[in-house]
């Protein structure tokens, strides 16, 4: 499926920041982790510490802002990944427990500019 205007706005923001947070639900509960990620392929790569199980195979949605007044937020499927060393090497860890990969896919995206 082709990406929205909307969409490709979201992810060139998103390739300027490296971090984030995805929303989740855990057993009907929210559930909020923070993850570095990395745009490939029109889809996001997530390194999460852990959390794999509260996102892999649901809709998730995740979101960053930076301090020069813009956010976005992406909501869509996310899968469990088994990320290429080169892509590992995108979204680096701070050594902190065991890094889990998701890929999420973009199917809607917000961008919000302070104007």
């Amino acid at each position: 499926m082709p990406l929205t205007a909307d969409t490709r706005h979201a992810l060139d923001l998103l390739a300027r920041a490296d971090h984030g947070q995805v929303a989740a639900s855990l057993r009907a509960l929210p559930f909020l982790a923070t993850a570095r990620h990395a745009v490939v392929a029109d889809r996001l790569l997530l390194r999460l510490c852990g959390h794999q199980s509260a996102c892999a195979g649901q809709i998730v949605a995740y979101g960053t802002g930076t301090a020069d007044h813009w956010s976005v937020q992406v909501v869509g499927p996310c899968e469990a990944a088994e990320p290429t060393p080169e892509e590992r090497a995108l979204v680096p860890g701070d050594g902190h427990g065991e890094p889990v990969y998701v890929w999420v896919t973009p199917q809607y995206a917000t961008v919000h500019t302070e104007e």
